[in-house]
C-alpha cells in the first residue's frame, strides 16, 4: 500500500507550536491548495484547506520562520483522526502529517532571508500514536 501526498500551498494562518508531555516539538499550519480549470469559455479556480501536523525539529523550524500567507511544499502522508463530542457525535478529519516541508521563495523583495526553498526533515523522528 502506498499513503503519500505532495501539496504545495500558502499558509492560511501562523504556525501553531506546542510540545508533547515527553517535550516533543508539534506544530500545525494550515493550507490553502488551489487548481486553476476551464469550465466552458470561464477560467475558475478551486481551493482545498488541508491542515497539516509536522513534528520534531522541522515543527520548530516551521514555526519560527514560517508566516501566514508565506508558501510551501508539503510530503508527507494522509491521516484521519477520529473523536466523539461531549454530546456524543461522532466526528473525523483528514489531515496532513508532513515528513518534509520545504519553503517556498517569498514574493516580496528583501525579505530573502536564505530559508526561501530549502527543505526541513527528520526522517530519523518516528511520531507519536496519538498527539
Amino acid at each position: 500500500m502506498l499513503n503519500k501526498v505532495i501539496l504545495m500551498g500558502n499558509l492560511t494562518r501562523n504556525p501553531e507550536l506546542r510540545y508533547t508531555p515527553n517535550g516533543t516539538p508539534v506544530a500545525t499550519i494550515g493550507l490553502a491548495v488551489s487548481r486553476k480549470f476551464r469550465q466552458g469559455d470561464e477560467l475558475k479556480e478551486e481551493v482545498t484547506f488541508v491542515d497539516v501536523i509536522i513534528f520534531g525539529k522541522q515543527a520548530e523550524h516551521c514555526a519560527q520562520y514560517l508566516l501566514k500567507g508565506q508558501g510551501v511544499i508539503v510530503d508527507g502522508r494522509l491521516q484521519q483522526r477520529r473523536w466523539e463530542t461531549d454530546d456524543h457525535q461522532k466526528r473525523s478529519k483528514h489531515e496532513i502529517v508532513a515528513q518534509t516541508v520545504t519553503f517556498m521563495p517569498k514574493r516580496e523583495a528583501g525579505h530573502a532571508d536564505g530559508v526561501a526553498g530549502h527543505a526541513h526533515e527528520d526522517v530519523s523522528y518516528e511520531e507519536p500514536a496519538q498527539v
